[in-house]
């Protein structure tokens, strides 16, 4: 196809003028990026309908005003499908922006889920090693070196926002300190400022979930 129509679907609100940019400067002026977010049809006022508790897992995202939300996962499951399923109508393939485990969402479109991208390039890249992690929250740790789990691999954990005040590249040096051999950024708030920074300070390789999956979808378009 000789362009395409992507959809972004955010686990936070859409639009996300944080994100977007960046994968339209990839994918090019003539795809057409239509948005959604789980949240979308939540207002500040009720996002408590969403707050996680001691038995979720945790996630954070961005709402369009600029502030951080964190999110419960299981309560925003059927928020999100439902965006989900008005978006695969109007869009060829779908982006979930958001490096989190999404198993259970049906669609009938390509959906392209950015763990699974990174699973495998880090897999393909890194034989053996140190594989060093930046995340957003101290919540998520344990939940994440679940999903990082290789036998062949020695994880190394920073925790550093991409959305609230916090030392990116602080975390980037103390995992060079570790050993590590390469970086993720392991959430799709981090943009290409957080990676020049993490590489400067600890001169390895660091992969941006953002731009990453970004050039898949632009080769899926334009074949």
């Amino acid at each position: 196809m000789p362009a395409g129509i992507v959809g972004v679907l955010t686990i936070g609100q859409s639009p996300r003028t944080d994100v977007t940019p960046s994968i339209s400067a990839i994918v090019g002026p003539d795809v057409t990026i239509v948005e959604r977010g789980g949240l979308d049809s939540l207002t500040e006022e009720n996002l408590q309908l969403i707050a996680p508790d001691a038995s979720d897992t945790t996630y954070i995202s961005r709402l369009r005003n600029g502030k951080s939300v964190r999110i419960g996962k299981k309560k925003l499951l059927p928020y999100l499908q439902n965006e989900l399923s008005q978006l695969e109508k109007e869009t060829d393939i779908v982006l979930m922006l958001c490096t989190g485990d999404f198993p259970m969402l049906e669609t009938t479109k390509p959906i392209i889920y950015p763990d699974r991208v990174l699973n495998h390039t880090v897999s393909a890249i890194l034989a053996s090693g140190s594989l060093g992690l930046i995340i957003p929250l101290v919540e998520q740790r344990e939940q994440l070196e679940k999903k990082w789990e290789q036998s062949n691999l020695q994880l190394l954990v920073e925790v550093a926002s991409p959305y609230e005040k916090s030392d990116v590249a602080g975390a980037a040096h103390a995992l060079k300190e570790q050993g590590a051999d390469i970086i993720v950024l392991d959430c799709m708030g981090y943009d290409e400022r957080h990676k020049t920074e993490a590489v400067r300070v600890s001169g390895l390789p660091v992969l941006l979930p953002r731009t990453l999956v970004a050039r898949i979808i632009s080769e899926y378009i334009s074949s």
